[in-house]
C-alpha cells in the first residue's frame, strides 16, 4: 500500500508541475518568447540535420532558458506575496532574478549561433 501512495504522490507532483507549466505560459508574455524560441531551434535542428552532440547543446540551452524563466516567475510570484506595496529591494531581487534569465538567454543564443550560423552563412551566403 505504501508503494501505491508513493506512486500516486508523484503522479499529484507530476500534475502540479504541469499546472505551473500552463499557468507561466498563460501569464508571462517573455514565455511566448521562450515558446517561439524553442519551436524555432527545434525546426531548425530537424531541418539543418544538427549532430546528436549538437541536439545536447540545443537541448540544453532550451532546458536552461525555461528553467531560468520559471524559477523567476515562482520568484516574482512569491516576492509579490511577501511585499504587495512597492519596496525598492524586492525590486532589485525581482532585476536579478530577470537578470538570470537575460543571462541563460543570451547564453542560449550564443549556442544557437554557433550551431546554426555557419550553416546559415552557407545557405544564404
Amino acid at each position: 500500500m505504501a508503494e501505491r501512495t508513493w506512486v500516486l504522490g508523484r503522479i499529484q507532483s507530476v500534475a502540479h508541475a504541469v499546472a505551473g507549466i500552463r499557468m507561466m505560459l498563460a501569464t508571462q508574455h517573455n514565455a511566448w518568447i521562450h515558446a517561439a524560441a524553442t519551436l524555432v531551434v527545434i525546426t531548425l535542428g530537424a531541418l539543418f540535420g544538427v549532430s546528436r552532440a549538437e541536439w545536447c547543446w540545443l537541448i540544453l540551452a532550451l532546458v536552461t532558458v525555461w528553467t531560468a524563466e520559471g524559477v523567476n516567475t515562482a520568484f516574482e510570484l512569491l516576492a509579490d506575496v511577501v511585499s504587495p506595496e512597492f519596496h525598492p529591494l524586492v525590486k532589485q531581487a525581482k532585476d536579478v532574478a530577470a537578470g538570470a534569465v537575460l543571462i541563460s538567454a543570451v547564453g542560449s543564443a550564443a549556442i544557437g549561433v554557433v550551431v546554426f550560423g555557419p550553416r546559415l552563412a552557407a545557405l544564404f551566403g
